[in-house]
């Protein structure tokens, strides 16, 4: 009988693995750069693993 095989699982494309995303703040009528936001990334639910199904093609 085969042993498995250890397999990493496929980094997320949108956080590249970390399971969060960044966005730069905007405020005013000019709307300046005032910082960065950072929150959970919503293709891999802060997991950092690609979804069934949308594994990268390198």
């Amino acid at each position: 009988m085969a042993t498995p095989t250890n397999v990493k699982p496929v980094p997320c494309p949108s956080c590249e693995g970390r399971g969060e995303v960044s966005h730069t703040v905007r405020v005013g009528r000019k709307r300046r750069v005032v910082g960065e936001q950072s929150g959970l990334c919503l293709t891999c639910l802060g997991t950092g693993e690609a979804p069934a199904g949308e594994e990268r093609s390198s």
